[in-house]
């Protein structure tokens, strides 16, 4: 017999296939225990769907006003024993006053960000305040890291929409906010972030405060856990 490209070779394929199921249902009429029906599909090359991969939900850790020389390294540390990337978005000044913190983020393969010089609300300053305010900062992490900041947060989740035409950095808001900044209870802090916590969320957190910090790492040990896995949010947003 001619084999006649592609096709002739599929019907060979599933004529093969058709004697082996031949095969298993002879030995199955004399043997009803030797023949499963794993047995057949596996002899046609069956895959079942439940054996598709399937990817881990993906969520991201922020946090917003630091570096903080009180409390950041411990977080660092935190996150450094779990593999845990976050995303921090720096004061300028606060930044300047701590290099080798911000020094650390980058070498340890955490997401730096801008967050204003002063923790200024840019809607209420002008234009050219608020173009200062970012690149003043931008500066401080270029000298510190050597890498321009992509990616920015205004304070407040206040933002001028004029300035995306002037600046080279994406804004970035938040999806979870447990308002973290009024309350040192690490229980409601948790709770609020893991109750709501689904696939492709951003979460927001400040690393100035003690309690934020562990709240921080009981939201990653839980998280985890239930099987998401923390990334930056640059991975999360260009995905």
């Amino acid at each position: 017999m001619r084999m006649n490209g592609k096709k002739d070779g599929v019907l060979m394929a599933c004529y093969a296939c058709l004697l082996v199921i031949g095969g298993l249902l002879t030995w199955l009429k004399y043997d009803y225990n030797a023949v499963k029906l794993e047995d057949v599909r596996e002899a046609c090359g069956y895959v079942s769907a439940s054996a598709t991969p399937v990817e881990a939900p993906k969520i991201a850790l922020t946090f917003d006003d630091g570096p903080s020389a009180a409390w950041t390294p411990a977080l660092l540390d935190g996150l450094k024993e779990r593999g845990v990337k976050a995303t921090f978005f720096l004061i300028g000044e606060n930044a300047d006053k701590n290099p080798e913190i911000v020094k650390r983020m980058a070498e340890e393969g955490h997401l730096i960000g801008n967050h204003t010089y002063h923790h200024v609300e840019l809607t209420k300053v002008s234009e050219n305040e608020a173009r200062l305010e970012l690149s003043d900062t931008s500066a401080v992490i270029v000298r510190i890291t050597g890498k321009e900041p992509e990616y920015m947060r205004p304070p407040f989740g206040a933002w001028q929409r004029k300035l995306e035409q002037e600046i080279q950095m994406l804004p970035v808001l938040w999806t979870i906010d447990p308002l973290d900044w009024t309350t040192e209870n690490q229980d409601e802090i948790v709770n609020k972030v893991v109750t709501e916590a689904e696939e492709n969320d951003i979460i927001l957190l400040h690393d100035c405060y003690k309690s934020s910090i562990e709240a921080g790492l009981r939201i990653v040990d839980i998280l985890q856990e239930e099987g998401f896995v923390f990334v930056t949010v640059d991975e999360l947003l260009l995905n």
